[in-house]
């Protein structure tokens, strides 16, 4: 089996001594889409943090196309993270450049003429559907379409996979909608690996996910496919599943 992606019994505690990876072992096949769950604060976020280096973890083992990256230097992450792209939640565009400024800017140090600068960059915010957008500043955007443009940002440096941050949490949900297709369509026209956290089960992992896992306690409870988490018999995964279904239906009576 080849995963892109892959931890090997990753543990990690924060220096007030809470334990948010204990033991932690998963991979991400090639071209697949992995979601993560679990209610806020359970380290979905510090996992995809750790895929990219910006965090270390106490001990264990990170591998990235089976590179190991949990005892590399800044330079070797750095070559990393041309592989493996971070889509933050609050989308982190820069707020004093344009969006067509914000997506050429991983391009910039890499000596293209000013011609197939404009090319890629018109690529990715084609790709993405935000053409029009390209003169607006970020401040312009709704929290949607500022994810939209993080999304752009990271395809512009041309990686193999992409990590996504809540990607669904405070848009509404016809954006919601429009980012689980833009995350589907990373996958199934550029082939890319993605990994997604969430806490959003029907808005997001449903939409978006070959395989999800179920983070609690600094462990995955379950990890299988969508139908086999609806089926599981285990309390926690019960809960969780039960939990997303009322508020679901809850935001579903607020939206129509």
């Amino acid at each position: 089996m080849s995963y892109f992606i892959e931890f090997i019994d990753v543990h990690k505690t924060f220096d007030d001594g809470r334990k948010v990876l204990d033991g932690v072992s998963f991979g991400v096949e090639k071209g697949e889409t992995f979601a993560i769950l679990g209610p806020s604060g359970v380290g979905k976020t510090v996992t995809l943090t750790h895929a990219v280096g910006l965090l270390r973890p106490d001990s264990g083992q990170i591998l990235i196309d089976g590179q190991e990256i949990t005892t590399m230097n800044e330079t070797g992450l750095t070559q990393v993270r041309k592989k493996l792209q971070l889509v933050f939640q609050s989308g982190a565009l820069f707020d004093s450049l344009s969006i067509w400024e914000n997506v050429a800017f991983p391009l910039i140090d890499l000596g293209l003429d000013e011609e197939e600068l404009d090319r890629r960059v018109a690529e990715k915010l084609d790709l993405v559907e935000i053409a029009d957008l390209s003169d607006l500043m970020p401040a312009e955007l709704s929290t949607g379409m500022k994810r939209a443009v993080a999304i752009a940002r990271g395809l512009a440096a041309e990686p193999l996979g992409m990590l996504y941050d809540e990607p669904t949490t405070m848009v509404d949900p016809l954006m919601s909608q429009t980012i689980n297709k833009l995350i589907r369509k990373m996958q199934t026209q550029l082939g890319m690996t993605q990994m997604v956290v969430t806490h959003d089960i029907a808005n997001c992992a449903e939409k978006v996910a070959d395989h999800v896992a179920l983070l609690h306690d600094g462990k995955f409870v379950f990890n299988g496919t969508m139908k086999e988490l609806y089926g599981s018999d285990h309390p926690v995964v019960r809960e969780f599943v039960e939990e997303d279904l009322i508020r679901f239906q809850k935001d579903s009576k607020l939206h129509v």
